[in-house]
């Protein structure tokens, strides 16, 4: 048996190593230690630069309007975000920020449908799809109707 040793930690830190260990005998469906639970940090951390995480910090704390709680929270939806572009369930499509907010002004002041500018596009999309879907049917109707 492996002699013990005492780590001092704040009762911060100590509050949540707690928490991961709750989260991480969820995970698991077994008793964790607090051993366990910092080999599973260890192993799934990931070090990222301080001003990175700071200006992180600054821009969650600056937009709170968008949700997010925590510099992990954000961290973990901005890999979720890149992963649909990458794995190319996306596509990125860049507007000037000063057109898209141009554009978002239009719709207010003429009193449109849309509710915003995603909104006008989705829209956009959408009509644009279902005519070339009916246009597709007509054109096979009228190849069925030629070759008979």
């Amino acid at each position: 048996m492996k002699p013990m040793k005492t780590l001092r930690i704040s009762d911060d830190a100590h509050q949540k190593l707690t928490c991961m260990l709750g989260e991480i005998t969820a995970q698991t469906m077994k008793m964790q230690t607090y051993t366990d639970a910092i080999e599973n940090l260890l192993s799934t951390s990931v070090s990222l630069p301080p001003e990175l995480l700071n200006e992180t910090q600054i821009f969650i704390e600056a937009n709170r309007k968008l949700g997010y709680t925590s510099r992990e929270e954000f961290i973990r939806d901005a890999i979720r975000t890149q992963l649909r572009f990458i794995k190319d369930q996306y596509t990125y499509i860049e507007i000037p920020k000063d057109e898209y907010e141009k554009l978002q002004q239009a719709l207010a002041d003429l009193d449109t449908e849309f509710l915003s500018v995603d909104d006008f596009v989705n829209q956009q999309i959408k009509k644009l799809l279902q005519k070339h879907q009916e246009w597709q049917k007509q054109r096979e109707d009228y190849e069925k109707k030629a070759s008979h």
